[in-house]
């Protein structure tokens, strides 16, 4: 296991052997974020705008003028709150070709507590017109977004993370921004994941497969543009869905998955994620058992969505 931070930084560098039309930019915090080797192999591509997350942000605005792509880098509470007036107004509604990459999410922050244990990051920025949104799986996943990403005219709001997580993918995994991924087929019901819940969702899948449950799982790293087909697709074949995010239940892939279905296929939704509250400092693994982001919390849902389905049988 690595951390999405770590590919991160390996990845820039990887990145700017080859081209030379990004810079980053970062509030103090380069070695939370991963971009601390960047900044030792490319000083001159690396802007220090101290603790000044808004300034960050307008600063990159201007920089994107220039036909330079400025890479905004910082922890996720801080780009999707104390600096989210500059990213709308100054990013967002002139279309500007700015990207935000926030690492520090959800309860995979752990112990730093939940003043950096970004929740609402998800819900903000899709939320503001002409930003898309994205949360890779793995590590290997996030080395093949970020040139897509960087090839893609537009804001651009990324996830990354603090701790380790597993990998989901070989090195040679394709990345289509908008576009969900089949990683295991079934005919029963579907949990579509996110992030550091797609190893989880694939665990649960497992699980479930013991209990003669079959799981289609599906990777869903583009939130916004979101794969309305696939969702679509899913709903119509298994009739019943779960999904799976480290943040919160509001506003996040849960929302936005039960937004197309309900407008679609409508069939059963789940949602598996933070419930609507502050969590507390402490090791991930735990915090995800305390919190309902399990495998087995998966599972649970799945069977309360297969209910709902035998219920909407009957009923029909």
């Amino acid at each position: 296991m690595t951390t999405m931070r770590e590919a991160f930084g390996e990845a820039l560098i990887e990145l700017a052997r080859t081209r030379d039309d990004f810079v980053v930019l970062d509030a103090d915090v380069a070695g939370g974020t991963g971009t601390a080797v960047f900044r030792d192999a490319f000083p001159d591509r690396f802007i220090q705008c101290a603790i000044a997350e808004q300034n960050m942000m307008s600063v990159a605005a201007g920089l994107s003028t220039t036909g330079v792509v400025p890479i905004v880098t910082c922890y996720a509470v801080f780009a999707s709150m104390r600096a989210v007036e500059q990213a709308r107004n100054s990013i967002a509604y002139p279309e500007f070709n700015v990207k935000v990459i926030a690492s520090h999410l959800g309860l995979d922050v752990g112990p730093d507590g939940p003043t950096h244990q970004a929740i609402e990051d998800i819900a903000i920025y899709r939320a503001i017109p002409n930003f898309r949104v994205v949360a890779p799986a793995d590590p290997f996943e996030l080395k093949k977004a970020l040139p897509v990403i960087l090839d893609t005219e537009g804001p651009v709001y990324m996830r990354t993370g603090r701790s380790p997580i597993p990998y989901v993918f070989d090195r040679d995994v394709e990345f289509e921004l908008g576009r969900g991924k089949v990683l295991r087929e079934g005919m029963d019901m579907t949990i579509i994941a996110v992030g550091v819940m797609v190893h989880r969702a694939l665990e649960a899948a497992e699980i479930l497969e013991g209990e003669g449950v079959s799981a289609r799982v599906v990777n869903m790293s583009t939130i916004k543009p979101i794969d309305r087909e696939l969702i679509a697709e899913s709903a119509s074949r298994t009739g019943a869905l779960v999904t799976a995010e480290d943040h919160n239940v509001i506003g996040g892939l849960g929302g936005a998955v039960s937004e197309v279905v309900t407008s679609t296929v409508p069939v059963p939704v789940e949602c598996v994620g933070i419930r609507d509250r502050f969590a507390e400092s402490g090791d991930p693994n735990d915090l995800a058992e305390k919190y309902g982001l399990t495998a087995e919390a998966i599972c649970a849902a799945a069977k309360r969505v297969l209910e709902r389905k035998a219920a909407v049988s009957a009923g029909g």
